[in-house]
């Protein structure tokens, strides 16, 4: 068998490249799965370029990547879910303030991954389909979930419409594709923004009406679609959706909070090298004055406004209601769509690095796919 390798990222704001993997020594609680596909997200790319703002606390060499699919290979003392041989998919948090190891990077041969942040797969669903899930469906259920957040209902596998209504700003995104099948699951009815290309994506997922974000009128035509509905909150996904979502909330009826799950700037177009600290100045300066409007706006309306953190549910109840209650009957039910579809772009570790080029070009109700 080849030996096991990883993409490494060597240094702060470093390049990446491909090498032997990280000492896995499994503690209790943990399993060690073979990657048979992972899936890419924003904050791979943006920890290249900005990773030393979002992740200051990571030491170097590091391996990135939160979304895993694969066998597991191996188990930790007290883990009882779980057998050698089983088929899952996981979220990664070895990026986590708490956790800081590269064994529990994604972009590498095998993860350690803790049992409570992993969930059995049906035997008919491919592992590329499997790994578009964990960091998306994990922000979405901490925005839902957690009880600074919305504090919604947990899904369940028969639910019964609560009289409230959601807002996803941004529901063809991952995190939006997985807030909708969460939130119905729950017993809420979903109002949603896309692109116009992706409104019948978006009802497919659960949404009983959904809008164009780009509308010049969106704003005023969400208020009234929701005179005569009780809010359960919104949740704000994608650059300027946060105050798109507080002149709406400050209207409603109801729980008048909005996670947010977005900077309030795009790093997309972040250069490198010497150029990138003169960029970055007049960019931060904006996000922070943006943040800072919104936060003060939503104060004078009587709106709640946090920022999510996708990975805080690691420590706490909403893990386990996710991985270990909900989701494993979701999928071998059918009731729960993996999603947005995975666009595979390549096979093996040599192919990661491509594909983030790929993710931060863009893409649009789809999610960006290595197998291995």
């Amino acid at each position: 068998m080849a030996a096991d390798r990883a993409v490494w990222l060597r240094a702060k704001l470093g390049t990446l490249d491909i090498g032997p993997a990280p000492p896995r020594l499994l503690r209790d609680n943990e399993i060690l799965v073979r990657n048979g596909a992972v899936a890419i997200n924003p904050v791979d790319w943006m920890t290249l370029v900005v990773g030393d703002v979002i992740f200051p606390w990571l030491t170097y060499p590091f391996v990135l990547g939160s979304d895993v699919a694969g066998e597991v290979v191996a188990l930790g003392a007290g883990v009882t879910r779980f057998k050698v041989g089983d088929r899952v998919l996981g979220h990664a948090v070895g990026a986590e303030k708490s956790r800081n190891d590269p064994a529990e990077g994604a972009f590498q041969t095998c993860t350690v991954l803790l049992d409570h942040m992993a969930c059995p797969i049906p035997a008919s669903m491919a592992y590329e389909t499997a790994a578009v899930l964990p960091l998306g469906l994990s922000t979405a259920a901490c925005g839902l979930f957690q009880k600074e957040f919305l504090a919604l209902d947990y899904p369940v596998a028969d639910p019964q419409p609560n009289g409230k209504t959601l807002l996803v700003w941004g529901g063809s995104t991952s995190v939006g594709s997985n807030a909708i099948q969460l939130a119905v699951a729950a017993g809420y009815e979903v109002v949603a923004t896309a692109s116009p290309k992706n409104f019948a994506y978006v009802k497919a997922l659960g949404a009983t009406t959904v809008f164009d974000y780009r509308s010049a009128t969106v704003v005023a035509d969400i208020r009234r679609a929701l005179e005569t509905r009780t809010l359960a909150g919104a949740l704000a996904i994608g650059v300027g959706s946060a105050s798109a979502c507080v002149a709406v909330v400050s209207a409603c009826e109801g729980n008048r909070f909005v996670a947010m799950a977005t900077p309030a700037v795009s790093f997309d177009r972040a250069p490198t090298g010497a150029a990138r600290t003169f960029w970055l100045i007049p960019t931060f300066a904006r996000m922070i004055a943006t943040t800072a409007t919104t936060t003060i706006r939503a104060r004078f309306a009587k709106v709640g406004v946090k920022f999510i953190w996708g990975g805080a549910l690691v420590d706490n109840e909403v893990s386990q209601i996710i991985y270990s209650d909900f989701l494993p009957r979701a999928l071998s039910d059918g009731r729960y769509t993996p999603a947005p579809p995975p666009q595979v772009v390549g096979c093996g570790l040599d192919a990661i690095p491509g594909a983030l080029k790929i993710q931060r070009s863009g893409v649009s109700a789809r999610k960006i796919v290595v197998a291995l």
